[in-house]
This record gives C-alpha cells, sequence and structure tokens, in this order.
C-alpha cells in the first residue's frame, strides 16, 4: 500500500500535501495554493522529511509563478516568495537545493518549472529504490559472518519512508528491500523527536506493509542495542557535510554511539541531493531550534516548572568516523573507513 504512497503531488493548479501531523488516526490531504500555506505547512511538520521537503520546494516554484499572476506581482515579488519557500527549513539541504534547481527554468516560464520539478520528483524515487537495493546488498554481505543467513533484526530512527520522501523512502526503503527479500525479522522503531514521528509514521508505514515491529522510547535504542537486540541501524539524513558529518533528526547520534559501542553498522541511507560539498564539517551545519513548549508542554498543558527554559534542537550531527556506510543511489560508501561523500559527485 505505501509503495504508491505520495506525500507530495500536483493537482495541476495546487500542491496535495498528506498532512502528516495527522497520522496514523486521520489520512488526509491538504490543498495548497499560495506560498504563506506552504511555509507553514514546511515549518509545522505537515509535510517533513528532507526529499519530501525538496519535492514540496520544488513544485512551490510554481506555486509562487500561479499566486503572482493571480495576485498581479511583479517578478520581483515572486522572486522573493520563492526565497521564502527555500529557507522555510534551514537544515534539509533538498529544499534549498531542489528550489535552486527548478529556479534554472524560471525564466521559461511556468510549464518548463512544473516539468523539472516532476523531474526532481521521479528521480527521487528512482534514487530510493536504488540505495534500497545497495542498501541491503551491503548489509547482507557485511553480515554474513556474523548472521549467516537469518533474517536481520534492525533499529531506525524518525520517519524515513514513502511519507518523507517522493516515493518508497531511504532508510524505510532498505528496510523494505529487506523485508520482500524475506531478510527481515524486526524493525524497532524509536517514537521520535519533536512529533513522535517514528511511532505516529513510521509505525503506520510498517503496518501497511505487514513489517513486524516495536516501537520503542528514544532513551531506549541504546540500551536495546548493547543488549545485541539489533544487528544493525539505519537512519535517513537532512544534511551530509563534506566530511561525510551527518544531520539528522535529534536523537541520531546516540544511535551511532551505542552502535558503535556494541560493534554494528550504522548506516545513513539519503540521496546524493543530500551531500552538502559546501559544508565542510558537521559543525557547519545549521541546526534549527524549534520552540520550547514542545519540550515544556505536553498536549497544551505545561509539565515542566513555570521557571524552567526549553532545549528543543531538532537535529544533531552524527560525526563520519561513526558512520559505516553512506547509502546512496550510486552505491554505499564506508565513511568511517575514509571514503569521503565527494568520491560521489566525481
Amino acid at each position: 500500500m505505501s509503495q504508491e504512497l505520495r506525500a507530495v503531488g500536483w493537482t495541476g493548479n495546487s500542491l496535495a500535501l498528506i498532512d502528516q501531523t495527522l497520522l496514523p488516526h486521520r489520512n488526509e490531504t491538504m490543498d495548497v495554493r499560495d506560498v504563506d500555506t506552504l511555509v507553514d505547512a514546511i515549518q509545522r511538520l505537515v509535510v517533513r522529511g528532507a526529499p519530501a521537503i525538496g519535492a514540496a520546494g520544488a513544485y512551490g516554484v510554481a506555486l509562487a509563478l500561479i499566486e503572482g499572476e493571480r495576485e498581479g506581482w511583479t517578478e520581483e515579488q515572486v522572486r522573493a516568495a520563492v526565497a521564502r519557500i527555500r529557507e522555510a527549513r534551514p537544515t534539509a539541504v533538498n529544499l534549498m537545493v531542489c528550489v535552486d534547481r527548478v529556479m534554472t527554468r524560471f525564466d521559461e516560464g511556468l510549464e518548463a518549472v512544473l516539468e523539472e520539478a516532476a523531474a526532481v520528483q521521479r528521480e527521487d524515487v528512482e534514487a530510493n529504490r536504488a540505495m534500497g537495493a545497495h542498501g541491503a546488498d551491503w548489509l547482507l554481505k557485511r553480515l554474513a559472518a556474523s548472521v549467516g543467513d537469518r533474517p536481520l533484526r534492525i533499529l531506525t530512527h524518525c520517519n524515513t519512508g514513502a511519507l518523507a520522501t517522493a516515493g518508497w523512502g531511504t532508510a524505510l526503503g532498505v528496510i523494505r528491500e529487506l523485508h520482500a527479500r524475506g531478510r527481515l525479522e524486526v524493525v524497532y522503531a524509536d517514537e521520535t523527536r519533536p512529533l513522535l514521528q517514528g511511532s505516529r509514521l513510521t509505525a503506520w508505514e510498517l503496518v501497511q506493509e505487514g513489517i513486524p515491529h516495536y516501537v520503542q522510547a528514544d532513551g531506549a535504542a541504546a540500551g536495546t542495542i548493547l543488549r545485541g537486540e539489533v544487528d544493525a541501524a539505519i537512519v535517513g539524513a537532512d544534511r551530509i557535510a563534506a566530511n561525510g558529518d551527518t544531520a539528522n533528526k535529534v536523537g541520531t547520534v546516540g544511535v551511532a554511539l551505542a552502535c558503535a559501542d556494541a560493534g554494528i553498522p550504522f548506516l545513513v541511507a539519503a540521496p546524493t541531493t543530500t551531500v552538502d560539498l559546501a559544508t565542510v564539517t558537521g559543525d557547519d551545519i545549521h541546526i534549527e531550534l524549534r520552540g520550547e513548549a514542545e519540550v515544556l508542554e505536553w498536549a497544551g498543558v505545561r509539565t515542566a516548572p513555570a521557571e524552567s527554559r526549553g532545549h528543543n534542537p531538532a537535529f544533531d550531527v552524527t560525526p563520519g568516523r561513526l558512520v559505516a556506510g553512506l547509502v546512496t543511489e550510486r552505491g554505499v560508501l564506508e565513511v568511517s573507513a575514509g571514503e569521503l561523500p565527494g568520491d560521489l559527485l566525481k
């Protein structure tokens, strides 16, 4: 079922986004017809996941052109609207890359912009399927000596499936490929801050696929790994620096550290559009800070003392030395062994 799932779609004159804030209890689509609504949807995580945000941003250029025509905007106003979309979430580089790509055809008009946005979406699905195969091949070969032919037990963090991409999934795409090959026993899905993307979204996608899984608190991940209940961890990425440092949903670095201590593979699965060679190291990645209420309140009720302040980073950075494999549509780089993301783009 989730194989056909599309988090982002173009209707002909508007953008259709699955409202991921409502899942798993309600599967509804938001009809986006203006830039303000799109920016709000990206910031509220109606649409989320770096590749999905990139696809939404690509179509957002078309949305800005249509709104500009409707409202009588100047070209400068349209470009300013596009810039607002591009900057809606600063950590995920795919948003900027995809908007910039589509803007190379801005002067050709709406049809050219839509053609390029559709290409962005199509290529992401193709890339996801390729990385699913590459990641499964690498894992099965790497673990052959220790695991043999038994199915694997995989831990994942946040949501990296069809909902987070243009279709199929990145890390969850690798998991789906293992399942299709009959080589997956169970998935441990971290619940994930700030909006329970693991328990609400990843678990929902796993249910659609009939994949056995457990949902666990983020704080349980390290213990699950160190008890020997996991063979490998696979996560996605929002930005990958030139040295292999990887920004992903907050809580990821703890998973990587536990994998390193347990001596099991920690994989990052992401398309090459997530690689940002202009960002030298993870220290240069801007980490989005979300509102304090997400950690000081629960369902609108204050849970912390009134005097407490909230520290709420949306992402953390995993050093490249902890990344056993970077899975992309072009193959797998063993970053911790010295292979760098720049090698992919030569």
